[in-house]
């Protein structure tokens, strides 16, 4: 009996559930748990330098998941979240190879349960509705020495530094020290009180670093008796106005074995346009910075709100460096996405200089340079593009000194270094202030510095390089993921350089028109007009309207390519597909009519 192909399909179907059940089960069964990560950035898979912190842990660690499953019934998202916490944790059990252990409890209200989860140091938050505390944060210990580390509460909107997070907690418990880093600031890093004696905390950078070492902050007179022992690290942030035993001091701490960053800016926008530089150092170890001279890159430009206009305009001394510009072949920028700077200064090499720079940070090849007067002076952003002409050059803003240090001071008596000095130069002091990398927002009570650049990533990595091997590094900038719209940026740039010129023409036209027309009402106040101020008030009043009415054009023809781009793009996404879907219906309906026309014909 031959079955006709409905009926060999009906057979078919349950044949393929079952199979497709089977095969289900038997990868529960025979790959325990592993799955194939198929993000572009693996976000669901664990890092090297994770993997190389469990791997170097000496001491078993113990790790207790506290969640409130019972209280948490109304919240899926928050249920979602605890289930990516703890395939992560399952990850880090399963790569320990029995070193880390994990156990999960669910804390009832007034149980011991929840007064062990108090105990360990995390927080609980209010259900909505039923009012229940709920925990859901993460206790650690060190079976070895009983050290103790704690993750409070996952917050939801910090899901993207989970694997950070936890790589934390591990390597806190398995270190037995953290390294000491010295910070000598010109800026208020620290924090500072304003005029009405409100304080505001320090700068969410040091917070960072003040979570992972040591940290010791350095006035004028600790910076001159610092010794190389006394920190693994000397960070100096706008340093202005040193004294030369102060140079001296920092001159023998880097040739006694001293690892050096440094920020210096031509033109500080956090210091009120002040400038810094190490000028002794850096002479004598062939480094040139001008502190008079600052980039601009029209292709890397941020878009701000123009102060004059108030409307959105690129500005390219405002960077947003992405890229090629990061140095990949670098640990301190290589897991890097972007990196936003203000007003930066470069550097290069002086004639006969015997050490070599890497570039960690450097602009495109559309830079070019400026005095810091214009940008300190312009008042409006898009005056930065008149008589605009790049380069062609790369310039370097935050480099690696590599080499021999020759010695600042020769009279100074040479000792045997303890270890091979290392220097981190940064053009740019601004670019560790909270504005141009984190956005502050409240969330359960909490105040969530929620970065949009890997600043404070980079001023950690540069830290944790300096002072020695970390697997944390590698981790660092995986949470903030820059996708930059690469085809919209360039219709931009090319909108810019077609029309800004005549834009710029046209406002100091309009300005101009404006002044003129309230010079001749001013100058006819009181007075009844003449019929040539009349006709002049007039003319200006007419051109002052034509001209806003050029700006007008001009304005749509810098977005006219994007909006076409956006317009092709909503095409595709919305209508395409089911336009595609109602082709391919006809064209079986109109084969099927074909086929019955065919077969009632032959029959």
């Amino acid at each position: 009996m031959r079955l006709h192909w409905r009926g060999r399909l009906w057979l078919l179907l349950p044949l393929l559930a079952v199979a497709y059940v089977l095969l289900v089960l038997g990868a529960s069964r025979f790959f325990g748990g592993e799955r194939i990560d198929l993000t572009r950035d693996h976000l669901y898979t664990l890092s090297p330098g994770t993997r190389n912190i469990i791997a170097n842990l000496k001491q078993p660690i113990d790790l207790t998941l506290y969640f409130s499953d019972r209280a948490s019934h109304g919240l899926p998202q928050l249920r979602a979240y605890h289930q990516h916490v703890l395939q992560m944790l399952e990850q880090v059990v399963r790569r320990s190879h029995g070193r880390v252990h994990l156990a999960q409890v669910d804390p009832l209200p007034f149980s011991e349960d929840e007064d062990r989860a108090t105990a360990a140091g995390l927080t609980s938050v209010r259900g909505e509705g039923t009012g229940e505390s709920i925990f859901f944060g993460l206790a650690g210990r060190n079976a070895g020495d009983g050290r103790t580390s704690a993750i409070p509460f996952f917050l939801p909107a910090k899901e993207p530094f989970l694997e950070y997070d936890v790589a934390r907690l591990l390597h806190d418990l398995g270190i037995t020290h953290a390294p000491r880093v010295a910070i000598y600031s010109g800026l208020p890093i620290w924090g500072d009180t304003d005029a009405g004696g409100n304080a505001s905390p320090p700068w969410t950078a040091l917070q960072q670093v003040q979570q992972l070492f040591d940290v010791r902050r350095l006035d004028a007179n600790a910076l001159a008796a610092l010794t190389p022992g006394d920190a693994a690290v000397l960070v100096l942030i706008q340093p202005a106005g040193l004294t030369h035993a102060d140079v001296r001091a920092i001159d023998g701490y880097v040739q006694g074995g001293g690892h050096l960053l440094v920020f210096v800016d031509p033109d500080s926008e956090v210091d009120g346009g002040t400038s810094s530089d190490l000028r002794a150092l850096f002479q004598a170890w062939g480094v040139a910075f001008d502190t008079g001279r600052v980039l601009l890159d029209r292709s890397r430009a941020l878009s701000v709100q123009s102060p004059v206009t108030g409307a959105t305009v690129r500005d390219p001394s405002v960077l947003g460096l992405t890229g090629d510009e990061l140095n990949r072949r670098d640990a301190v920028t290589r897991a890097l996405s972007v990196i936003d700077l203000a007003a930066t200064g470069y550097f290069s090499l002086l004639p006969g200089a015997q050490v070599r720079l890497d570039p960690l940070i450097q602009s495109t090849t559309e830079a070019m340079v400026v005095p810091a007067e214009r940008v300190r002076e312009a008042s409006d952003p898009a005056s930065l593009y008149k008589n605009y002409a790049p380069d062609g050059e790369h310039y370097a803003i935050a480099v690696r000194l590599e080499g021999d240090l020759p010695r600042a001071f020769a009279g100074d008596a040479a000792a045997k270094p303890a270890r091979k000095p290392e220097v981190i130069l940064v053009g740019d002091t601004d670019l560790l202030s909270d504005r141009l990398w984190v956005l502050p927002s409240s969330t359960e009570g909490q105040t969530l510095m929620s970065p949009f650049a890997n600043n404070g990533d980079f001023f950690v990595n540069a830290i944790d390089d300096l002072a020695g091997p970390s697997n944390l590094i590698a981790i660092r900038g995986r949470a903030v993921n820059e996708r930059r719209f690469t085809r919209v940026d360039t219709l931009r740039r090319q909108a810019d350089e077609k029309f800004k010129a005549k834009q710029i023409e046209l406002q100091a036209e309009l300005e101009d028109t404006e002044k003129r027309l309230a010079a001749l009402k001013q100058d006819a106040k009181g007075s009844r007009r003449t019929e040539a101020q009349k006709a002049a008030v007039q003319e200006f009043t007419q051109r002052k309207l034509a001209i806003r009415g050029e700006l007008r054009a001009v304005q749509r023809s810098l977005d006219a390519d994007i909006e076409q781009l956006s317009m092709e793009l909503k095409f595709i996404d919305i209508l395409l597909m089911p336009i595609l879907v109602v082709l391919a219906g006809l064209l079986y309906g109109l084969w099927r009519t074909r086929r019955r026309w065919s077969r009632g014909r032959w029959r």
